[in-house]
């Protein structure tokens, strides 16, 4: 099967490197892709535009892709799905008005208002709103305030604070922006991301993971798109997964069914486990990043037969998912000055940065003498293997010892509670 994924990160080159692993997969191409894909796939960086559709689309063609699997949140919310499917190829990932589960976090509550999903309570600031406006609905919250941009922000639209000061500044940057603003009470308990292969009312999960969105040790620092993660989780209940497929993720594809917009893809639950069991934080209609990265590593089953499955419509006939033993860690290497004002063009060095079983590219380039430098706030996903959770941790950490990049960071606490959350 000759396959094209849409992406260039880290979350991508985890794809690509699982979909070159499957007898079933023959061709692999990634638009615009990364250097850092090259030996596993052709590259096409003069389609760069991963969130116009019509170049998707010719891209696709003149390939012969018979599967489109898109990484972003962006060319799905945009609609590159739909003109794919009205090409006639099979493409991972829903349509445009299923996206909106993530492209609006309105549209979500909605779905979960319906399909009776325990979330956080919530309240909707649009543009326009008068500053007495905006005091009142913050008073209806805190002391823990949470202020969502309700659109796309690639992981870093959330500020969770106890200063009202730095929870208004949000608001009103949102709003200067032209956004909606959603404000809502604070979830507590640890959290949990879990992927669901999703095709219509059919819901397969995944392994689940913890990720660590804070930029520094001790989950201080301003919120990123991820520092970090490990699967599986020691802590969660046994049935822990059972519960979230069953009480969250069914319910809500067999909503968005019944509103005649059914899901069809990866859906990301991102929960907080409290007393009472999962409540959602967010989802989002496409892997995490970096969950992906540790999540993939331990699957041994053939994950192109599972993505062409869900595209095909034949979810319910895919035999159950294998995993391997153990525990995954992946730990992010950041540029200096990450989330802010990442700065690019750092030289990356290190012999285990071009073997795609410890490091996977999430940010990078080649300059002019063929070094990897520094391209993105998030450069490189570090991965550690071990039967257990701390051998794992051991792993990545390891790796690391061994990458030098001037002003790089990361943190030295990925998955060290993953023993006691609850």
């Amino acid at each position: 099967m000759r396959i094209l994924v849409i992406g260039s990160g880290g979350r991508e080159h985890a794809l690509i490197k699982g979909l070159a692993a499957d007898p079933l997969t023959t061709e692999l191409h990634a638009a615009p892709g990364s250097p850092a894909f090259a030996e596993l796939a052709t590259n096409h960086p003069e389609y760069s535009q991963v969130d116009d559709p019509a170049r998707m689309v010719e891209l696709a063609e003149k390939i012969g892709a018979e599967l489109v699997v898109v990484g972003p949140e962006v060319p799905l919310v945009a609609g590159v799905g739909d003109a794919l499917r009205a090409a006639g190829v099979k493409v991972f990932g829903p349509n445009k008005a299923a996206a909106q589960i993530e492209g609006s976090k309105q549209f979500a509550k909605d779905v979960m208002a319906a399909a009776g999903v325990a979330t956080a309570r919530a309240e909707q600031i649009t543009p326009g709103a008068s500053g007495e406006d905006i005091d009142a609905a913050l008073a209806n919250f805190g002391p823990n305030y949470v202020v969502k941009d309700d659109g796309l922000a690639g992981g870093k639209g959330v500020v969770v604070t106890q200063d009202l000061t730095e929870a208004r500044a949000h608001v009103d940057a949102v709003l200067a922006a032209g956004n909606p603003v959603l404000l809502e009470s604070f979830l507590e308990g640890p959290e949990v991301s879990l992927f669901c292969l999703v095709d219509g009312e059919t819901v397969v999960p995944l392994l689940p993971a913890q990720d660590h969105k804070r930029a520094f040790d001790n989950d201080e620092g301003p919120n990123t798109g991820g520092m970090g993660a490990y699967t599986p989780l020691p802590w969660l209940p046994e049935d822990g997964v059972k519960r979230i497929v069953d009480e969250v993720c069914v319910p809500v594809a067999k909503e968005m069914v019944r509103r005649g917009t059914p899901y069809s893809g990866l859906l990301y639950a991102g929960l907080a486990w409290g007393a009472q069991g999962p409540s959602v934080v967010e989802f989002n209609c496409r892997f995490g990043d970096p969950e992906t990265q540790a999540v993939l590593s331990l699957l041994e089953s053939p994950l192109a037969q599972a993505l062409d499955a869900t595209a095909s419509g034949t979810l319910d006939q895919l035999p159950e998912l294998q995993w391997k033993d153990g525990y995954a860690v992946i730990v992010v290497l950041a540029a200096e000055g990450y989330p802010a004002s990442p700065v690019k063009g750092a030289v990356i060095s290190g012999d285990a940065i071009t073997d795609p079983e410890k490091v996977l590219h999430a940010g990078t380039a080649q300059n002019d003498a063929g070094e990897f430098v520094a391209a993105g706030g998030r450069v490189l996903s570090v991965l550690g293997h071990g039967a257990d959770l701390d051998a794992a941790r051991a792993g990545a950490y390891a790796v690391l010892d061994g990458i030098d990049m001037e002003g790089g960071f990361y943190r030295t606490d990925i998955g060290a509670k993953g023993h006691d959350q609850l």
